[in-house]
C-alpha cells in the first residue's frame, strides 16, 4: 500500500522490515524481547474503538427516538399525565447514563453516509396502519436499543450497562401500564355505572335488583359476598353470569379469584389487603379485568404500574353499606382525575343528590350500591343515575 509505506518511510521504518516479518507464518517467527514494540494485522470482525462508538451512537439514536414517540402516544392519545411523566423520567434517566459512558464522542464516529444499514429495509418498516402500530413498533425499537445499549456497554462499564438493565426493566413495566391502559378503554368505553351487590343488603332481595338494574342500565355488576358458602356462591355467580352475558354486562366477582375463574366472569376486584395483581394474572389470565380499591394517590400509581384494568377511588362520602376509617374524599377524585387516564370509577355514598359535586371532580364513572339495592324503587334510581352519566352526546 503506498501510503502506508510512505507514512511509514516519514518515521525512519522499512515496509518491508515491518509487513515482511509480520506476513510470515507466526509458528517461524522468533519470539520478540519485551523491549520491541509489536505490530499485528488484526483479525477480520474485530470491534475497534470506532466501531463500538458507532454502534453505541445507532442504539442511543434508537433509543431516544423511539420513546419520544411513545412518549407522544401517551401524550397526545391517551392524554395521561401519569404515564407521560413516567416516560420522561426514564428518558432523562437513560440519558444520564449514557452521558456518563462518554456519548459526546459518539457522534463524531458517526458514517452515516457508508452505514450499511441505511440502505436496507423491509416492507413492513414502511408501512403503518394506524397509530396504535406506530406505538408497539416504537415499544419493540425501544426495547431492542435498550438492550443493544446494554450488552455492547459492558465493554466500557459493567456498572453503568446495569443501570440500563434496570432502565429496560423500568420499561417493560410501563409498557404493560401503556397496554393495559388501551385494552381497558376499549372494553369499559360505555361502562359508567358500576353496581356492587350483596344479597342481606337488597331490599328485595339480590335476584331482582340484579335483573331489574340490568334493564334499567347498569354496565357493570359486582358480587361482593363474605360469608356465602362457596357451593352456594358458584350456584349464584353462575345464575348472574348467564344474565349478565346476555344483557352484554361485565360481571365481576369482589376478591375470590378462584371463583371468579370458575364461573368465567369477566374479572375480578382486589381491596389492598387482598391478592395482588400479578397473583391474580397467574389465575386469570391476560384476557380478564382486574380492579383495584385505592384510596390515595400513590396507591393508584402503583395499581397502574402492575398493570390494573381499572381503579375503585373513594371512599368519597360515607357510606350505608360499608365501614370507613377516613374518607379520601373529593379532593382525591380530583387528583386521579388531574392525573391518570385508565378507567376509573369513584366510590362511596354516591347518591343523586351529590353525584354533581363528584362529576365537577373530574369523575364520569361510579361505583354504588345502597343507594340502588336498599331503595324503594331500585330500578328507577338505577335508571335516574345512568341517565345523569350519560355523556350528552348521547
Amino acid at each position: 500500500d503506498t501510503h502506508t509505506r510512505q507514512f511509514l518511510e516519514q518515521r525512519g521504518l522499512d515496509f518491508e522490515a515491518v509487513f515482511g516479518s509480520v506476513s510470515k507464518d507466526e509458528s517461524n517467527l522468533p519470539v520478540p524481547d519485551d523491549s520491541m514494540i509489536q505490530m499485528r494485522i488484526a483479525d477480520s470482525g474485530i470491534l475497534n474503538g470506532a466501531a463500538l462508538e458507532r454502534t453505541l451512537d445507532a442504539s442511543a439514536n434508537r433509543c431516544r427516538e423511539g420513546l419520544r414517540v411513545v412518549e407522544d402516544f401517551v401524550r397526545f392519545q391517551l392524554d395521561d399525565p401519569f404515564l407521560s411523566k413516567e416516560l420522561k423520567s426514564l428518558r432523562h434517566q437513560i440519558t444520564s447514563t449514557l452521558t456518563h459512558l462518554g456519548q459526546a464522542n459518539w457522534v463524531r464516529a458517526r458514517d452515516t453516509a457508508h452505514d450499511v444499514g441505511t440502505r436496507t429495509s423491509t416492507a413492513s418498516e414502511t408501512f403503518r396502519g394506524s397509530a396504535l402500530d406506530v406505538l408497539r413498533a416504537s415499544l419493540k425499537r425501544v426495547e431492542e436499543a435498550i438492550r443493544s445499549l446494554e450488552e455492547y456497554s459492558k465493554i466500557i462499564d459493567a456498572e453503568l450497562s446495569q443501570r440500563l438493565e434496570q432502565s429496560r426493566y423500568q420499561f417493560y413495566t410501563i409498557e404493560k401500564a401503556i397496554e393495559a391502559n388501551m385494552n381497558s378503554r376499549s372494553r369499559l368505553l360505555n361502562a359508567r355505572l358500576y353496581l356492587l351487590v350483596t344479597d342481606h343488603q337488597c331490599r328485595y332481595g339480590a335476584e331482582k335488583t340484579i335483573q331489574n338494574c340490568i334493564e334499567a342500565g347498569v354496565d357493570v355488576v359486582q358480587i361482593r359476598e363474605k360469608e356465602m358458602s362457596d357451593r352456594d356462591l358458584i350456584s349464584y355467580a353462575s345464575l348472574v353470569r348467564d344474565w349478565t352475558r346476555e344483557a352484554n354486562v361485565l360481571l365481576i366477582i369482589n376478591d375470590r379469584i378462584d371463583i371468579a375463574s370458575i364461573v368465567e366472569a369477566d374479572g375480578v376486584h382486589l381491596g389492598q389487603d387482598d391478592a395482588r395483581i400479578h397473583q391474580a394474572r397467574k389465575i386469570l389470565g391476560g384476557n380478564k379485568l382486574i380492579g383495584v380499591s385505592t384510596h390515595r394517590i400513590e396507591q393508584a400509581r402503583q395499581a397502574v404500574l402492575e398493570g390494573a384494568d381499572y381503579l375503585g377511588v373513594g371512599p368519597v362520602f360515607e357510606s350505608s353499606t360499608k365501614n370507613f376509617e377516613a374518607f379520601s374524599g373529593l379532593a382525591y377524585v380530583q387528583e386521579v382525575a388531574n392525573e391518570h387516564s385508565l378507567p376509573w370509577f369513584a366510590i362511596g355514598g354516591i347518591n343523586q343528590n351529590n353525584l354533581f359535586q363528584v362529576m365537577q371532580a373530574g369523575a364520569s364513572r361510579i361505583a354504588v350500591s345502597g343507594v340502588i339495592s336498599q331503595a324503594a324503587h331500585p330500578k328507577g334510581v338505577a335508571k335516574d343515575l345512568a341517565n345523569k352519566l350519560r355523556p350528552k352526546s348521547q
